[in-house]
């Protein structure tokens, strides 16, 4: 059964929302539509988002939203995650960075509680406006990323070593955090959702972002992304007239990245740039004193310490950070904290999965919201994710989608509880037969 033959359990119709009400509400969409536009301007100190997100988060609560109880292994285990930060920086208090990182490890938490909070109501309407927003912000992103690239509007714009960064200030951040975006844009060519002549157009500033960021795991993460959400969209549908559509389309759209990519590598440039980052090493990453060799040389250290080296403390015995959350959560927040992201990876890939493959309501936005995260926890291998603001949304996103399903289910077993039940009754009036 598809989603879309699914039964639908609507609520009965209650009073009209006040005129203030109503106003007060579409000011609160207003609000959140900046809060999610701004994640990208990370270069200002603070951020226009951290601005907007206090009023944003302050007037949702007053307009009534809760945390559902299906939430509450992804609050459990981030709230273990933070404490175990708390804890490991005890004995450091004077030192001002490992403080501020700490604090601003809790503060995200705080978001992502909200985003589970905010999506779990009117579900379907609010993850499409967040999606929305979240698309504008990459689309902003992406052309500031190739105006950074060649150059214009220099000493406004970052760029570091060659490389795109635009309103970010790592070149990978830009790339990792284009990528929900274009999975949003390729999911909705996939299933018509979205226009050819606007699609397609959007989805090429993305990809060209993406690809003047020169991050290897940014490319990475856009094909696995892409090609899962078109695998899982293409295994859950049963008409086979949209996977012909979804063959059609995915075939444009390799043709149309195989020839952009072609014209741009034949810039003697671009190409030699490309050749260098393409490498599946860096001089950087190699040895014993390099990334991986000293994600390897940490761990027997990190068994033998329960409250790990405190948070912001790796790069003090290897000089470098350990670009990889999972080494990070040992370092930063010790056993407690490592053992908690190491959960809240595992029971979240489990729903993620589940929301993708099970048929209900939310199947369809399930197809952009996990593989947009799931790529996240794959780069988490080889980059600090755990600060990146885009991925405390997803999993708001995420979580708010199950919320959402698990309503649904409850709604539907009761209601077909309640069809047998008036059907047996209604046996039990039928008059004999003769």
């Amino acid at each position: 059964m598809t989603a879309a033959a699914l039964p639908q359990v609507r609520a009965a119709p209650g009073r009209p929302p006040v005129p203030a009400i109503r106003a007060i509400k579409g000011f609160g969409y207003f609000l959140f539509a900046l809060f999610i536009f701004f994640i990208c301007f990370t270069f200002l100190r603070p951020s226009p988002y951290d601005f907007i997100a206090v009023p944003a988060m302050a007037l949702w609560l007053a307009l009534g939203i809760r945390l559902h109880r299906s939430s509450l292994p992804f609050v459990a285990l981030l709230l273990l995650y933070n404490l175990g930060l708390f804890i490991a920086l005890i004995p450091y208090p004077d030192e001002p960075r490992p403080v501020e990182w700490t604090y601003q490890s809790i503060y995200l938490m705080v978001t992502a509680i909200f985003f589970a909070m905010f999506f779990s109501c009117e579900t379907e309407r609010r993850i499409e406006f967040a999606l929305k927003a979240y698309l504008a912000s990459a689309l902003f992103a992406a052309a500031a990323g190739v105006a950074s690239y060649f150059d214009l509007f220099a000493g406004i714009l970052f760029k570091m070593d060659g490389r795109a960064a635009g309103v970010f200030e790592d070149p990978n951040v830009l790339g990792s955090f284009l990528v929900p975006g274009a999975v949003y844009v390729a999911h909705g060519l996939l299933v018509g959702t979205r226009r050819p002549a606007l699609g397609l157009p959007a989805l090429s500033l993305l990809l060209a972002g993406i690809f003047f960021s020169f991050s290897r795991g940014s490319w990475g993460a856009t094909v696995v992304a892409t090609v899962l959400t078109t695998a899982l969209v293409y295994r859950t549908t049963g008409s086979w007239r949209l996977r012909r559509r979804i063959l059609r389309i995915g075939a444009l759209v390799l043709v149309m990245t195989v020839s952009g990519l072609a014209s741009l590598l034949s810039v003697e440039s671009i190409a030699e740039r490309f050749e260098d980052r393409a490498r599946v090493t860096k001089d950087y990453d190699e040895g014993v004193t390099g990334r991986f060799g000293n994600q390897i040389r940490s761990i027997p250290m990190l068994i033998e310490e329960p409250n790990g080296f405190g948070p912001l403390r790796f790069r003090l015995t290897f000089g470098l950070e350990p670009h990889n959350s999972y080494i990070g959560g040992f370092a930063n927040g010790g056993w407690l904290g490592g053992f908690a992201f190491l959960g809240l990876v595992g029971v979240t890939t489990f729903v993620g999965f589940r929301l993708c493959l099970a048929p209900s309501p939310f199947q369809r936005q399930a197809h952009i919201v996990w593989p947009s995260l799931l790529i996240f926890f794959l780069q988490a291998v080889q980059i600090d994710v755990d600060h990146w603001r885009h991925v405390y949304l997803l999993l708001g996103m995420l979580w708010g989608l199950e919320a959402a399903r698990v309503s649904w289910r409850k709604d539907v077993s009761a209601f077909s509880r309640s069809s047998l039940s008036a059907g047996a009754r209604g046996q039990g009036h039928a008059p004999p037969m003769p």
